[in-house]
């Protein structure tokens, strides 16, 4: 159930900045007065709570080795322990539906959708679903469409993996062998599905064009992942993508931006300060204005870390930094109820210490689902 309390001593961060004074949740929301227990939290901050749109990192407790999936229901319970950790309340998991196999599988995709909607009524953390499409694999797209009605989801993100110059000179593909056994496959079986869906490349474009128009029918969102020039973006554009995911170049960035569309880039990316793919520096581009919301990619507590990143370098101020994990990527979901702290708004919050920055409570819809630190012991003595 949810808590009715209010926080004193606290900064948090309104709407309009920083400020001091209480903070009341009650019903789950965030109230527009003092009411419920007061909890002393001085030498706190009080920030909204994190949206995730785009993290894999819960395939770590999925199967954290291989063969060891047995129980995926229990693994997306540890994955909901970690995202409450570092503060994120709203989580999209991208899960992957691609001819890659494994963890990718169409297979496993269904095996973690089916273990999600088990689980789902246990969790308090807003668990969503982003499925990773191949864009080559145009005979699942009716498939796909079924699943995507099955589990309610509501965030497609179209991924195309495959090396096409390498297929289409006939070089050798790196790494073959490792992926190859990854899959289930030998290595002739996978480079002989990679050459036969390479060879339908012409076909892709008019698949693509059919099934974007089916989600657009569905009020589902759908972004390109990876754009890589301004002509890739005017592409997705064309067939109502309007989401640029992890752009390549500052070219592709900007193509989006000049459209108005959102742009969302990693948060690892931004905590190294490069790439590790060798492509634009996210730091850069945010420091440019090219980024609407920064996501976890891999790493769940890349979003919070990114944020101090920009604040310490003294490019974003606090609440311009944070609104690129909260407000920003609520935005793009389309989820009106969350991302600020503001009266009626969900009560989706986070308590970090001034001093070193640690994540003490975790709250979604005024439900606690992290709770530690100094934090914890004021709330049991309050």
């Amino acid at each position: 159930m949810p808590i009715d309390l209010t926080f004193t001593g606290a900064r948090w961060l309104s709407p309009h900045g920083l400020r001091g004074g209480p903070l009341a949740i009650s019903g789950g929301l965030v109230g527009a007065a003092a009411g419920g227990r007061p909890v002393d939290v001085s030498g706190k901050l009080i920030l909204p709570g994190i949206v995730d749109l785009h993290g894999d990192g819960f395939e770590r407790h999925l199967a954290p080795r291989r063969g060891a999936m047995t129980d995926l229901a229990a693994g997306l319970v540890s994955a909901e322990a970690e995202l409450a950790a570092n503060g994120i309340t709203t989580a999209v998991l991208a899960q992957f539906y691609s001819w890659e196999g494994g963890l990718r599988s169409p297979e496993f995709a269904r095996r973690m959708l089916a273990a999600l909607a088990r689980v789902r009524p246990q969790l308090d953390t807003d668990l969503q679903v982003q499925l990773r499409l191949e864009t080559h694999m145009i005979d699942d797209f009716r498939t796909v469409l079924g699943l995507l009605a099955e589990h309610d989801i509501r965030y497609v993100a179209f991924n195309d993996h495959l090396p096409h110059d390498r297929l289409a000179s006939g070089r050798a593909i790196p790494r073959l062998t490792g992926t190859a056994l990854k899959s289930g496959r030998s290595p002739e079986a996978h480079l002989a599905l990679m050459q036969a869906l390479h060879a339908r490349s012409a076909e892709v474009p008019a698949a693509l064009d059919a099934v974007c128009a089916d989600l657009r029918r569905r009020d589902i969102r759908y972004a390109s992942h990876d754009d890589a020039s301004a002509e890739d973006r005017a592409i997705w554009a064309a067939r109502g993508g309007a989401i640029s995911e992890f752009p390549e170049t500052r070219e592709a960035a900007q193509a989006a931006r000049d459209r108005g569309q959102p742009v969302v880039l990693g948060a690892p990316n931004v905590v190294r300060g490069a790439s590790h793919k060798g492509k634009v520096s996210a730091r850069a581009l945010v420091e440019d204005g090219l980024c609407t919301a920064l996501a976890s990619d891999y790493h769940y507590p890349a979003p919070r870390n990114a944020v101090w990143q920009l604040v310490d370098l003294g490019q974003r101020d606090l609440a311009q930094a944070w609104a690129l994990i909260s407000s920003g990527p609520a935005q793009v979901l389309g989820l009106t109820d969350r991302g600020t702290l503001a009266p009626g708004q969900r009560a989706d919050l986070v308590v970090l210490d001034a001093t070193t920055r640690r994540v003490e409570a975790t709250l979604c819809a005024g439900v606690f689902t992290h709770l530690a630190g100094e934090t914890a012991r004021r709330l049991v003595t309050a």
